[in-house]
């Protein structure tokens, strides 16, 4: 009877143990963190043969795409847009704008070299000036907000702190995707407006050559568009496409085929975007305190004939011979 007692004994503390031990939560167990199963280093062991391979695992979910363990090229896109496009972006526009101060203290303001002749000629009518102010009012918000992505911690976090930082962050998102749509209206609306006036003939190799009346004395015969003015008009318009492709994928990265494809679109979308600025920096120069006159062109769309025949003799000439000038009269002023 006393052995019995005891394989009761047994028996029961058996029972009592296994019930213990089913109580214990999941999340109470011990992992071992060095556990050949979890260590990092098999992950990139399988990488040396090819170090941009993707490692991929195992999965029963529908979403295949989950099944990725390891991406090297994340690894690389990180890197270039928290290192290499900071510094693309500071060298492109803060060299532009020190070119700009620079070019302004040496040439200094282009001046006109006769009197006004007291008679205007149209530049734009009202339509263009329309579509080149959209183009241009969403460029500049777009361009702000763009670059916070880039300069913002850097810059204005320091200075705004955390939470102004993340409000104006949040609505410069906003605004960026909502402006995103009027811009590219903007732009093409310029290329079918204007292509006709923008296409490259050898008037604009001779302008060029001749310096465009920005560097050096005189101003060289051009037509409605001067060498320069096609050469922005066709960096708009390619960059203007390249930023509405990539930025609609980065709108609906859904659509991008992969998060290989959105990151070559994001690096795209930066690199471009910092040339355009650049470019509409020195477009902005020409404007307004560059060049005397020329904000005339998209202010009140009258320009000065003589500023006119400086700059666009061509032009002018195409404008007499159809009748929407007489030149040598002076324009009518109406009675007091």
């Amino acid at each position: 009877m006393r052995f019995g007692a005891v394989l009761r004994l047994l028996a029961v503390a058996l029972l009592l143990t296994v019930a213990t031990a089913a109580a214990v939560p999941a999340q109470a167990q011990q992992v071992n963190p060095t556990a050949q199963s979890v260590r990092e280093q098999q992950f990139l062991e399988a990488l040396k043969g090819n170090p941009q391979a993707e490692l991929q695992g195992r999965i029963t979910i529908p979403d295949q795409r989950a099944a990725t363990l390891e991406r090297p090229a994340g690894r690389d896109w990180r890197a270039f847009h928290q290192g290499t496009m900071l510094r693309i972006a500071t060298i492109v526009v803060l060299g532009m704008l020190a070119l700009l101060v620079a070019f302004y203290l040496i040439r200094g303001r282009v001046r006109m070299e006769t009197a006004p002749a007291g008679q205007t000629i149209t530049r734009f009518n009202g339509f263009e000036r329309f579509m080149h102010w959209l183009t241009a009012a969403c460029f500049v918000l777009l361009a702000f907000s763009g670059l916070n992505v880039t300069f913002g911690k850097h810059v204005l976090l320091p200075l705004i702190g955390p939470n102004a930082f993340t409000n104006l962050s949040v609505a410069a998102k906003w605004a960026h995707n909502f402006l995103a749509w009027p811009f590219m209206l903007g732009i093409a609306l310029m290329f079918v407006v204007w292509i006709k006036d923008n296409i490259p003939s050898m008037v604009d190799v001779r302008w060029f050559l001749a310096g465009g009346g920005i560097v050096g004395n005189g101003h060289p015969p051009a037509r409605r568009f001067n060498g320069g003015q096609k050469a922005l008009f066709w960096a708009v318009v390619l960059g203007g496409a390249a930023l509405s492709v990539s930025g609609f994928y980065l709108i609906f990265p859904a659509l991008a085929g992969g998060v290989l494809n959105l990151q070559f679109w994001n690096v795209v979308h930066g690199i471009v975007s910092v040339l355009l600025i650049a470019a509409i920096l020195g477009h902005i120069y020409i404007g307004t305190i560059g060049m005397e006159g020329a904000f005339d062109a998209m202010g009140s769309g009258e320009v000065d004939l003589n500023w006119a025949k400086a700059h666009h003799s061509l032009w002018v000439e195409e404008e007499v011979r159809k009748g929407h000038v007489a030149p040598g009269r002076p324009a009518l002023q109406p009675a007091e």
